[in-house]
C-alpha cells in the first residue's frame, strides 16, 4: 500500500520544492510504504513515540495521532503507549500528549461511523435528527419519511438506549399503529406487560387506547417503520418519559 502525501507540495512547493519533494515522495511515498519491513501501524507507533519524546504537540503531531488511529491503534493502546513512554520522556510531555490524544480518539467520527454502519444494514434511510419530536424522546432519534400520501409510513431510528415516552394512539374509528423492525434490536412494551424484543422482520400491531413505548436496546441501534393506520380524528397522546429504572428492568 502506497501512502499518498501532498502536504509538502501544498505548503512548501514554491518556497522549498526539494524539501517538499523529499517529504511527499521519499518519506511518505517510499519509507512509509515499505510494509514488507514494518506495518503502517508499527510505523505510526514509532513516529508518535518519537515525536512525544521531543515534546512536539503541533498540527503535524495531531496528523500522526489521527494516522495512528486510522492505522489500527486503539484508544486503550494509545493510552498505554503514552503511560509507558511517560517514564522515559517526562510526565509534563505525557500530559500534553494525552490532551491531544483524547480529542483524537474521542471525536464524533466514532458515533458517525456507527450510524453509517447501521444505515448499511437496511434499505431505508436513517434520515435527519428527529428534532420536532425530541421532547418526547430520551436520547437521540432520527426520522425519515417513506410515504406521506395515502398512508403515513416513517422510518424511525434510535441510537443505543434511546426510547420514546409512554404514549397512546387515539381515534374515534380505526386508527392505531403498526411497527415493522427493519434493522437492529429494540423493545416494545405495553403498560402492565413484559417488553417484547424486536429484530429485523418483527411486526407489532398497536391498537388505539393502549399505553406503550418503543426504543432501542442498550447495546444496539434500532430502526422500525412506523405505519399510521388510517382513522377518524386520529391523534397521539404523549405521556411521561420511560424512566431509567423502568428501562433497566426490560429483559
Amino acid at each position: 500500500m502506497s501512502v499518498k502525501q501532498t502536504a509538502g507540495r501544498d505548503q512548501l512547493g514554491e518556497f522549498a520544492p526539494k524539501f517538499a519533494q523529499l517529504n511527499d515522495d521519499v518519506l511518505f511515498g517510499q519509507v512509509w510504504s515499505r510494509e514488507d519491513k514494518l506495518s503502517l501501524r508499527d510505523r505510526s507507533l514509532i513516529t508518535v513515540t518519537a515525536l512525544m519524546a521531543q515534546g512536539l504537540t503541533d498540527d503535524s503531531f495531531r496528523y500522526h495521532l489521527m494516522s495512528a488511529k486510522t492505522n489500527g491503534i486503539t484508544k486503550d493502546e494509545i493510552a498505554e503507549i503514552i503511560t509507558h513512554a511517560a517514564f522515559y520522556m517526562g510526565w509534563p510531555k505525557a500530559w500534553a500528549v494525552f490532551r491531544m490524544a483524547k480529542e483524537v480518539w474521542n471525536d464524533s467520527s466514532d458515533a458517525v461511523s456507527e450510524k453509517d454502519k447501521h444505515a448499511k444494514t437496511m434499505i431505508f434511510p436513517v434520515g435527519e435528527q428527529n428534532d420536532a419530536f425530541a421532547e418526547y424522546f430520551t436520547g437521540q432519534s432520527y426520522l425519515a419519511p417513506v410515504c406521506v400520501d395515502q398512508v403515513g409510513i416513517y422510518n424511525v431510528t434510535f441510537e443505543p438506549g434511546c426510547r420514546n415516552n409512554w404514549h397512546i394512539h387515539r381515534a374515534d374509528k380505526g386508527g392505531g399503529q403498526i411497527l415493522i423492525c427493519v434493522a437492529g434490536r429494540g423493545w416494545y412494551q405495553e403498560w402492565g406487560r413484559d417488553a417484547v424484543l424486536m429484530t429485523a422482520g418483527d411486526v407489532v400491531n398497536i391498537p388505539v387506547g393502549v399505553k406503550h413505548w418503543h426504543g432501542a436496546a442498550k447495546d444496539s441501534w434500532f430502526s422500525h417503520l412506523a405505519v399510521e393506520v388510517p382513522g377518524d380524528n386520529s391523534s397521539n397522546e404523549w405521556l411521561e418519559a420511560v424512566t431509567d429504572k423502568e428501562y433497566d428492568l426490560v429483559k
